[in-house]
């Protein structure tokens, strides 16, 4: 059934009839390392979508990601056609086209049980570029996909804090729901949300900058958050602003776009938001691993120390509802696992409700006993969009599923 979430109705699965063709937004964005997948969390947490549109019935056609433009890992979609197609047990035919005559005419001949899986859609800027959704809506990209659809399934919980085209313009020019996916990640916000349970605390690290400072000064200014502790390049970013020397991995946070946000930072600390740093890391320095202080760092910050974890731990115990963005460390690394490890454990030991973002979490979670893994409220693939609506903000793509019920309900 419809979900109601920050006063806005959000139609699911169970309230659209839609057997024909089917246009899915995914979010298949995943790292990828020498043409590999890396990662297959998220196209896993999709299969239940997938597989109940096509016990319907339906002919699909997905849309996502991958990458931004300019950056190493943005890519054609061929790869993840690939891998969908293992998983879902059904061949995934990709089109090196979205929206050109090779798309539309494959869509034309789209069959019940076919799934096609068009290529990445930013190499449209349309797809890149901010707008309302009524902008959207009249965006070469949504007039010519739209038309071919009998409607649209926005599963890409993930991508939701983006006002793009294939999030915001194609609902209102289709009957469309949430997936089963976003239905979860939106249940889950909704129990947070509706729960109030304080003192709530938020664990950030990731190294998007400027979307994490401005989460955090939304957290920050809306009072959502009692207190935001920072791991990994957020901490970095937070412990130079602080006029502290980070050695080499400075080179990281400007690479990461520090420089744009490092005085928003300031301001942050200035202003006296409940921003926490990392006292000591886990450092690699010359292929040596030690304990150093965060005032004098040498090397590449690999984890959070032990006086940090400690420090942290003590928070996290104490809190009402605990949202873990990102792991704490290098978690690909297992010498850089423990501090992530420990704060996951402090989180499920605290009886707070949990959420945590990011598809690391899984793989820390399996490590934990029975016992304690039961006590996990939500694993969400998301990050930002997860900050963002806990912190009170309508997501651009939930707000576009609530105008195209308002339009299509009847």
């Amino acid at each position: 059934m419809a979900i109601e979430v920050l006063g806005l109705r959000i139609p699911t699965l169970d309230d659209i009839t839609c057997t024909g063709r089917i246009l899915v937004r995914l979010d298949l964005n995943s790292p990828i390392k020498n043409d590999k997948i890396l990662d297959d969390t998220r196209f896993r947490a999709h299969l239940p979508t997938l597989r109940e549109l096509l016990d319907k019935g339906a002919g699909l056609v997905l849309l996502s990601h991958q990458g931004r433009p300019g950056e190493d890992d943005f890519r054609s979609l061929d790869i993840h056609a690939s891998l969908l197609s293992e998983l879902l047990g059904t061949n995934v035919e990709f089109i090196p086209d979205v929206i050109g005559p090779a798309a539309i005419e494959r869509i034309k001949k789209i069959k019940p049980g076919d799934v096609i899986m068009l290529d990445n859609t930013r190499i449209y800027s349309e797809d890149y570029v901010e707008a309302p959704p009524e902008v959207h809506a009249k965006s070469i990209f949504v007039k010519r996909l739209s038309p071919h659809f009998d409607c649209f399934v926005n599963d890409a919980f993930s991508a939701a804090h983006r006002s793009q085209a294939s999030i915001v313009g194609l609902p209102l020019s289709l009957p469309s729901a949430a997936g089963r996916l976003m239905e979860a990640e939106l249940r889950a916000v909704s129990k947070a949300l509706e729960s109030g349970r304080r003192p709530r605390v938020f664990v950030l690290g990731g190294s998007k900058l400027k979307d994490m400072i401005k989460v955090i000064e939304y957290l920050y200014e809306s009072g959502a958050a009692d207190e935001i502790l920072t791991t990994g390049l957020t901490a970095l970013l937070f412990i130079a602003a602080r006029g502290e020397n980070i050695g080499e991995a400075i080179k990281l946070v400007e690479k990461k776009g520090g420089p744009q946000v490092l005085e928003r930072a300031r301001r942050l600390i200035g202003e006296g938001a409940p921003i926490r740093v990392p006292v000591d890391f886990l450092v690699e320095d010359n292929g040596n691993v030690e304990v150093m202080g965060a005032h004098a760092l040498k090397g590449w910050p690999k984890d959070i120390g032990p006086e940090t974890i400690s420090e942290y731990s003590k928070i996290i115990k104490s809190a009402g509802t605990v949202i873990m963005k990102g792991p704490a460390g290098v978690v690909e690394d297992e010498r850089f696992r423990n501090g992530t490890i420990k704060l996951v454990e402090a989180a499920l030991e605290s009886g707070a409700y949990t959420i945590f973002g990011g598809g690391h979490f899984n793989m820390i979670l399996s490590l934990m006993p029975p016992e304690l893994r039961r006590r996990a409220g939500h694993v969400s693939v998301a990050g930002g969009a997860l900050l963002y609506i806990l912190a009170g903000e309508a997501l651009p793509g939930i707000v576009a599923l609530h105008k195209s019920w308002q339009i299509y309900s009847g």
